[in-house]
């Protein structure tokens, strides 16, 4: 008798996939509401039959594992930045979350509600994280004194906050520990000038070069998956709710995609569009932070013609069309 075992971690394929053809696009990170455009595009077809969706949670190493396996991936900018630099061949083309999902939560009742209200307290945070650079980057910009705070490492989550074991965390918009829907004051970076690449999209160098009609097909997809997503709430939540091996809570999956709406289609904005400002910003704070050194130029790293030409070529993915209203 041969026992087959399925793998919790599946990966969802578009209706007509084929295994034998399948180029793999990987998520760093499980199965939520910051990858609901990727998991969009998948679940209504929008990829081609090439295309399969997988999610590759805590990899430390998930920059080199696109290189190697010759694949796609979306990330955080920082974490592909600061592997480019290490010398991994991989290519940004277009953005997931155009800024950073790390903004710095406190308790409604504490009153602490601005960067300066943090002088002299307590906050939880993760160390040479995504949210510790840009916190430091924000403080430092706004000449506050940053050895007058205490950061206290591991204490990053909503737990910590809700018990006093610290004054304030820094961590992302849809961290999930915050089951409870606590009343929150929130404080985001980008309210104070720090605009950097949240998630991004990258493929290995080997694939951008070979087929860069796959990233344009891809890319594609993505757009109308985001739109999809932020078109109808009552359609696009059912189908993304039992997307993954474990079903996700419409509830809870609503209100994360409302908290990230302003990074995906922020006002005036495209989806996936992102500028080189923003990642001049991110390469002056890695260096400010003492975590790399430009070895590699942005201009080696980061591609804007594919998401130039995929909207000259598809015009009506730039219209706002039924997402530019709340649903």
């Amino acid at each position: 008798m041969l026992l087959v075992l399925r793998p919790d971690r599946a990966p969802i394929r578009a209706p007509t996939a084929s295994r034998a053809a399948a180029v793999k696009l990987l998520l760093d990170g499980p199965y939520g509401a910051r990858f609901a455009g990727e998991l969009a595009a998948s679940r209504q077809g929008y990829f081609s039959s090439r295309i399969e969706v997988s999610a590759q949670p805590e990899d430390p190493d998930f920059v080199q594992t696109i290189a190697r396996q010759h694949a796609i991936g979306v990330t955080s900018g920082q974490k592909f930045l600061l592997a480019s630099w290490r010398g991994v061949p991989v290519t940004a083309f277009a953005a997931s979350f155009l800024d950073t999902s790390v903004a710095i939560f406190t308790l409604e009742a504490s009153g602490l509600r601005r960067p300066a209200d943090l002088v002299g307290k307590r906050v939880g945070y993760r160390r040479a994280s995504e949210g510790d650079v840009v916190f430091d980057a924000m403080m430092a910009q706004l000449g506050l004194p940053r050895s007058q705070i205490t950061k206290v490492p591991g204490r990053d989550s909503f737990e910590a906050l809700r018990a006093g074991e610290v004054d304030a965390i820094i961590t992302a918009i849809d961290d999930p520990s915050n089951s409870a829907f606590v009343k929150l004051n929130v404080i985001k970076p980008q309210d104070y000038g720090i605009h950097v690449p949240g998630l991004v999209y990258f493929a290995s160098n080997g694939l951008v070069h070979e087929q860069p009609s796959m990233i344009a097909d891809i890319l594609q997809g993505l757009i109308r998956g985001w739109q999809f997503t932020y078109a109808d709430y009552a359609r696009s939540v059912p189908v993304l709710a039992g997307a993954g091996p474990a079903r996700l809570s419409p509830e809870r999956l609503k209100f994360e995609l409302q908290q990230q709406r302003p990074l995906v289609l922020p006002t005036g904005g495209r989806i996936g569009d992102y500028d080189e400002s923003r990642w001049r910003t991110l390469r002056d704070i890695l260096i400010f932070a003492k975590l790399g050194e430009e070895d590699v130029p942005l201009a080696q790293t980061v591609n804007y013609q594919f998401l130039r030409d995929v909207y000259r070529r598809s015009p009506d993915l730039a219209a706002p069309g039924a997402w530019s209203e709340e649903k």
